[in-house]
């Protein structure tokens, strides 16, 4: 009779030991393929992100083919050593300044997160940090705008090359984006912000 208990015990105790394991592998799995928290390092996402606010990215569309549209707020790896700017700098050679147009090769293995303001096709110029896409001034009532600086009035006008997409920071005035390091190619991105849940009082969906 002992024995018997002392072996149900044991098969309980291993029962509940796999099924722990297997809820963890779930949560794991739902992580690593379908979402993940980031936290927001910079401002250059204000007003719409503010530093330290926490958003929700969801992988599983992108895996399965999806691609962004304008106006979509990514999480993605940038070109390599963006953060130092790799395009020349929009203000030398004495003419109109032009935005980067050139996508890089190679991506570095940092996240940045910006909005999509143009995919492959759209000819992209920019007024006082504001987008002229297919000629046409978009409507951005969530963008902070820029002052008179130069780097935000891009007259002349580029196109954007097939499998990428162009991104700018909603803080016009205080982004690296792609302006100065060219458009993102969709093979970089990680997935869309969907949402964001901390801090509570800017709990909600993006």
């Amino acid at each position: 009779m002992l024995a018997t208990l002392k072996r149900l015990r044991r098969n309980s105790l291993v029962s509940m030991a796999v099924t722990i394991a297997v809820v963890l592998a779930g949560v794991f799995a739902v992580q690593a393929l379908a979402v993940k928290p980031y936290q927001i390092p910079s401002p250059s996402m204000e007003p719409t992100l503010a530093i330290g606010q926490r958003v929700v990215v969801e992988r599983i569309g992108h895996r399965l083919g999806s691609t962004p549209k304008v106006g979509d707020i990514i999480v993605f790896h940038p070109a390599q050593d963006a953060t130092g700017g790799r395009c020349e700098d929009p203000d030398q050679g004495g003419g109109t300044p032009t935005p980067c147009a050139v996508p890089a090769t190679s991506s570095d293995k940092d996240t940045f997160i910006k909005r999509v303001v143009g995919v492959p096709g759209d000819r992209i110029a920019l007024r006082r940090g504001r987008v002229i896409r297919n000629g046409k001034a978009t409507q951005e009532p969530f963008i902070r705008g820029c002052s008179g600086d130069s780097d935000c009035t891009f007259s002349r006008t580029i196109t954007i090359p097939k499998d990428t997409v162009y991104v700018l920071g909603d803080n016009r005035g205080q982004s690296e984006d792609s302006r100065f390091w060219g458009p993102v190619r969709t093979k970089w991105i990680i997935g869309n912000a969907v949402g964001t849940y901390w801090p509570p009082k800017r709990v909600g969906g993006l």
